[in-house]
């Protein structure tokens, strides 16, 4: 997860990818569940953004399925490390260290947008803005409700329940799932809820979700 941008939070997470690269978790890494499981709700080409990308490995996989890829993150060593990945796998990423909650991305710029482990909700409206008509946002991480004590320690950076349909409601939902603690908690998606989202179209002028 990458947190909210000033000097001070590139330096806490320069450190926390310094301490990972030492410890070899920056070579173990997946694409966001959400990906792996709805890859096939991409659209065979387009411009794609990876923000709050941390080392990237939801820009390679975008890369990998035909999408122009782009990757956003405050830390310029996990941007250094996507780098490094992504050209030994000749894959072309464009990457920007970038503080994206001072400076979100463009309204109407990308025809798919992926957050992972990242909550600001304070910028949601921008990152819905962003998307293209027809765009889709890709959107996981983690809830208050869980059986498991992984992911951020303040509730600030969790869902409440279904909130991110609240968050997201311009858009049309596609994919929501949240399972809480219902059941049998050692099985299924736990600890923290998935959404997709499709723009239905943009009104240019205003830069506005209608």
């Amino acid at each position: 997860m990458t947190a909210p941008g000033s000097n001070k939070e590139s330096d806490k997470w320069n450190a926390i990818y310094q301490s990972r690269q030492q410890t070899g978790e920056t070579t173990k890494l997946s694409p966001a569940y959400i990906l792996q499981e709805f890859h096939h709700l991409l659209p065979a080409q387009g411009k794609a953004l990876d923000l709050a990308s941390g080392p990237g490995a939801n820009a390679l996989f975008l890369a990998q399925h035909n999408m122009e890829s782009h990757a956003w993150d405050i830390s310029s060593i996990a941007i250094e490390k996507l780098k490094e990945i992504s050209s030994s796998l000749n894959l072309d990423i464009k990457t920007e260290v970038r503080d994206v909650v001072t400076s979100p991305p463009e309204e109407n710029s990308f025809d798919v947008i992926v957050v992972s482990h990242f909550l600001d909700r304070q910028i949601m409206p921008e990152i819905i803005a962003a998307l293209r008509e027809n765009g889709l946002l890709f959107y996981q991480t983690f809830t208050r409700t869980r059986v498991q004590d992984s992911g951020p320690s303040s509730d600030k950076y969790r869902l409440g329940k279904n909130e991110l349909l609240d968050l997201c409601k311009d858009l049309d939902t596609i994919v929501y799932r949240e399972e809480g603690t219902i059941g049998d908690t050692e099985s299924g998606f736990r600890n923290e809820a998935l959404y997709i989202g499709q723009c239905r179209s943009v009104n240019v002028s205003k830069g506005q979700v209608i």
